[in-house]
C-alpha cells in the first residue's frame, strides 16, 4: 500500500511502497524459540526436516491438559478424565479430516512414524509375507523405511528391491515400472525424500502397486507438514507421519490405514486398553483404533498435536506450500550462485515448484561437519551428515551432506543471511587450504 501524508484531507503519496508481510514475517511471534541469540547473533532456524518449532498454541494446550484436565483416558468416569478423553479423541478426528481418511477408525495413535512401519511389518508383513514374495522400497528411503523391510526379510524369506534414481536425481519411475511383478507384496516409499528433496508422485505409484495385487506403504514425515494430504485420492493401503515435524510435540505419530487391513492385522503390543474381555486362558482385542494402542498413551502429546493440526489448519495447507515454493525458488537461486557447491536431488523450477524447501549439498573440500559447526557461530542451525540417509549418500561416494530446511516461519531475509554466512565460511575454509 501507498503513504504519504495528508494535505486538506488526501493524502499525498510520497511512493514509499509497504509490501503486505509475508506468511514467514506474520506467523514469527507464534514461535517464542526463534526470538533468541546463538553465540550473540539471531536465531536462523533451518532445520525443520529434523524437527519442526512449536507455535504458542500447541505449548500452552499441553501445558492446559496439565493444568486443568492431567487425567487417564478412557478409563474413568470422573470430569477430568471424560475432558482428557475428549480432547484426545478429539485430535483424532481432527487427524481424519486432516488427511482425509474415510473413517476416524482409520487412524492409530503412534509414538512416531517409525513405530507406525514397525506396527505394519510385525503386525501384517511378518504374519503375510512368505519365501519368494518381494517388497519394493527405494534407495532413498530414511533408515525407518529400510531398517524393519531387512528385518521382515530375513524372518520371512522375502526378497527386497530398490527403485534407483533417474539422471536428474528424482525416482525412477521407469526402473519401479520394471521391478513390479506377481511377486511384489508391498511397496514402502517416501513421499517426500529428505535428503533429495523430489516429491515422488505417490497416486501413480500406489495405482501400479495396486495393478498387481501389492499394498502401498506412504511415509510422509517431510509432507505432512507441508503439503495438502489426501488418503483417498492417494489410495494408499498406510500413511505414516510423526508430530514432531508439523508443530506437534515430541513422541507422537500416527499411522492411517485401510479399516478393512487393520480390521484384519492382529495387534502389535498386547496389554491394558488394547482388550475387550480378558480371561485367564484368553482374551478378545478392542474395537479399531484401540486394538492397537496398547497402554497409557501420550495423553498431552496427543492432544497438543490437534492443537497444531488447527495451527496448520487456520494458516492453510496450501498456502503453506505456495509460500515454501516461494522460499524454494529464492533458495536455490541464491545456492547456485556459490561456486563449488554441489545440490542433490532435482533443481525446481523458477518459481520453486517440482521440490521440497530444503537443500542437501557438499562444497569441495570442506567437510558439512565443519560447515555446520562455523555456521552455528553465526547463529544459523542447519544439518550436516548422513540425515539417515546412509545407502543414498553411499550412492553419491560421500559421507554426509549440509542440510538446510525450512518451513513457512522462515523469510527470504533469513535465506540472504544465510547465503552471506556460507560465503564467508567457505571463503575461510579456502584461505585456510591455500
Amino acid at each position: 500500500m501507498i503513504i504519504g501524508t495528508i494535505n486538506n484531507g488526501r493524502i499525498q503519496p510520497n511512493m514509499t511502497i509497504i509490501q503486505e508481510k509475508t506468511l514467514g514475517a506474520k506467523v514469527r511471534s507464534d514461535f517464542p524459540i526463534l526470538n533468541q541469540e546463538i553465540h550473540g547473533k539471531p536465531l536462523i532456524y533451518f532445520d525443520s526436516a529434523a524437527t519442526s518449532q512449536k507455535p504458542l498454541a500447541v505449548l500452552e494446550r499441553m501445558r492446559h491438559y496439565y493444568e486443568h484436565d492431567n487425567a487417564n483416558v478412557h478409563r474413568g468416569a470422573h470430569s477430568l478424565s471424560v475432558r482428557a478423553t475428549e480432547a484426545y479423541e478429539a485430535t483424532r478426528d481432527k487427524l481424519a479430516r486432516f488427511i482425509n481418511a474415510a473413517s476416524r477408525q482409520e487412524i492409530v495413535f503412534t509414538r512416531n512414524a517409525t513405530e507406525a512401519i514397525n506396527l505394519v511389518a510385525y503386525s501384517w508383513a511378518l504374519n503375510t509375507l512368505k519365501p519368494g514374495d518381494e517388497i519394493i522400497t527405494s534407495v532413498m528411503e530414511h533408515h525407518s523405511n529400510l531398517i524393519p523391510w531387512r528385518i521382515i526379510a530375513q524372518k520371512t524369506g522375502a526378497e527386497i528391491k530398490y527403485i534407483g534414481l533417474t539422471p536428474e536425481e528424482s525416482l525412477d519411475m521407469e526402473g519401479y515400472k520394471s521391478l513390479l511383478s506377481e511377486r511384489t507384496k508391498l511397496v514402502a516409499i517416501v513421499h517426500v525424500s529428505n535428503t533429495l528433496g523430489c516429491i515422488n508422485p505417490v497416486a501413480e505409484i500406489t495405482r501400479l502397486a495396486h495393478g498387481v495385487g501389492a499394498r502401498v506403504l506412504i511415509d510422509a514425515c517431510q509432507s505432512a507438514p507441508h503439503l495438502p494430504l489426501d488418503v483417498q485420492k492417494i489410495d494408499c493401503d498406510w500413511l505414516v507421519a510423526s508430530g514432531h515435524k508439523m508443530c506437534a510435540p515430541t513422541g507422537i505419530g500416527f499411522l492411517y490405514g485401510k479399516l478393512d487391513l487393520l480390521n484384519g492385522m492382529p495387534p502389535f503390543f498386547g496389554g491394558g486398553e488394547m482388550i475387550s474381555e480378558v480371561y485367564l486362558d484368553h482374551f478378545t482385542c478392542a474395537e479399531l483404533p484401540h486394538k492397537f494402542e496398547a497402554g497409557t498413551p501420550a495423553i498431552a502429546e496427543a492432544i497438543a498435536l490437534g492443537a497444531a493440526i488447527d495451527y496448520l489448519t487456520s494458516i492453510g495447507m496450501d498456502n503453506i506450500h505456495a509460500y515454501e515454493e516461494e522460499l524454494t525458488g529464492y533458495l536455490f537461486k541464491k545456492l547456485g550462485e556459490i561456486p563449488g557447491l554441489r545440490i542433490y536431488g532435482p533443481k525446481p523450477t523458477a518459481e520453486g515448484k517440482g521440490r521440497a524447501a530444503l537443500a542437501s549439498f557438499n562444497v569441495d573440500n570442506i567437510h558439512a561437519n565443519d560447515l555446520s559447526t562455523l555456521l552455528d557461530h553465526e547463529g544459523i542451525a542447519i544439518r550436516s551428515g548422513s540425515h539417515c540417509t546412509q545407502p543414498l549418500h553411499r550412492l553419491f561416494d560421500v559421507n554426509g551432506s549440509a542440510r538446510a530446511s525450512l518451513y513457512f516461519y522462515n523469510t527470504r531475509e533469513e535465506i540472504d543471511r544465510f547465503i552471506i554466512a556460507l560465503k564467508e565460511t567457505i571463503d575461510f575454509f579456502n584461505s585456510v587450504i591455500d
